[in-house]
């Protein structure tokens, strides 16, 4: 099961997935709110935290989650104070139930991934595109949008077109052909 349980939260955040299953994990952090008291709400404990990318609204909520739950992080930069392990452009996780291929996708932030589950037709996509076509600021320090576009274009050429459920950075999660937004979001880069 993937909850996003910074919804309703009003303070400036990235969304925060937490997955049950049998690798219980958070996709990304998120800033600026009780995220501990929202996890313990719902599992006892949390096996790994992934991260799309080290922007501060991703990871601010890190070193509370990392004192209350004794665990470690992955992402693409080990070198970054936010990340204990890295993980490789296409490896793969697991991250519930369910098995994702990191896909390396810069532009947005050097260090961004996404995370794609082709059999469960989920896709955790952080800040590369969002709903209607939205994508990623390239105006802040290591963006770059010929970059964005390069990475856009990349994951829509992995992604099936059966996708069930784009999980982003930011805004509601797209169910409802969500290959469509992404498709609509590489075009919208290029304008």
């Amino acid at each position: 099961m993937i909850q996003n349980l910074a919804s309703g939260v009003r303070a400036f955040t990235s969304n925060v997935f937490l997955v049950t299953g049998e690798t219980t994990a958070l996709v990304d952090a998120g800033a600026n709110f009780d995220v501990v008291a929202r996890i313990e709400a719902q599992v006892d404990e949390l096996d790994r935290v992934y991260l799309t990318h080290t922007h501060p609204d991703h990871v601010k909520n890190l070193p509370a989650i990392r004192e209350a739950f004794d665990v470690e992080t992955w992402g693409y930069d080990p070198e970054n104070e936010y990340v204990d392990n890295a993980i490789a452009d296409g490896e793969t996780v697991q991250i519930g139930d369910d098995d994702y291929v990191a896909l390396h996708t810069p532009g947005h932030k050097p260090d961004h991934l996404c995370l794609y589950a082709r059999e469960a037709g989920v896709c955790f996509a952080g800040d590369l595109v969002f709903e209607n076509g939205g994508f990623g600021r390239t105006d802040l320090e290591g963006g770059d949008r010929e970059t964005l576009i390069r990475s856009i274009d990349a994951l829509l050429d992995t992604l099936d077109d059966d996708l069930a459920a784009l999980h982003v950075g930011h805004g509601p999660s797209i169910t409802e052909r969500p290959i469509d937004d992404v498709e609509l979001a590489a075009r919208a880069a290029r304008m």
